[in-house]
């Protein structure tokens, strides 16, 4: 990436930032009606192809969703969610019934999971971190 040296190339900038700036709050979020209008903004750009690591607008969500989740820990915590929590609401988030856990086992060993009746091992949290796309400690209990 190269240095800006020219004042013309920081006018440019300082133009399509505010034009940006006014659709997008790319600043710290300090209320909820920032807030939801952000939210509503990642929505719109997620739909529109922002998900995709390799879209053009990749680096505008990865931006506006750090200044989201940095508002949301200050002003919505979340409760710890229990490993079979996090595994209810993926399975149901993703349509999911037990027969399609197969990284987990049987049929059986889902069912006594979601029961509380067994805990998940660490290679099972492995595998539902990786088809998730999460960290392998939201389905671990904490030490």
């Amino acid at each position: 990436m190269e240095c800006i040296d020219e004042s013309s190339e920081i006018v440019e900038i300082a133009r399509n930032f505010r034009v940006l700036s006014a659709r997008v709050p790319l600043h710290a979020i300090e209320d909820e009606a920032t807030y939801t209008h952000a939210v509503s903004v990642m929505n719109s750009l997620l739909d529109a192809g922002g998900a995709n690591e390799k879209h053009e607008l990749a680096g505008l969500v990865h931006v506006l969703g750090l200044l989201i989740a940095e508002y949301e820990g200050a002003h919505h915590p979340l409760a710890q969610a229990t490993p079979v929590d996090m595994l209810r609401f993926m399975m149901e988030q993703h349509e999911l019934r037990q027969s399609d856990l197969t990284e987990i086992g049987s049929q059986g060993v889902v069912s006594e999971v979601l029961s509380g009746k067994r805990d998940l091992n660490l290679r099972q949290a492995r595998a539902l971190a990786k088809r998730f796309h999460l960290p392998v400690s939201a389905f671990l209990k904490p030490a």
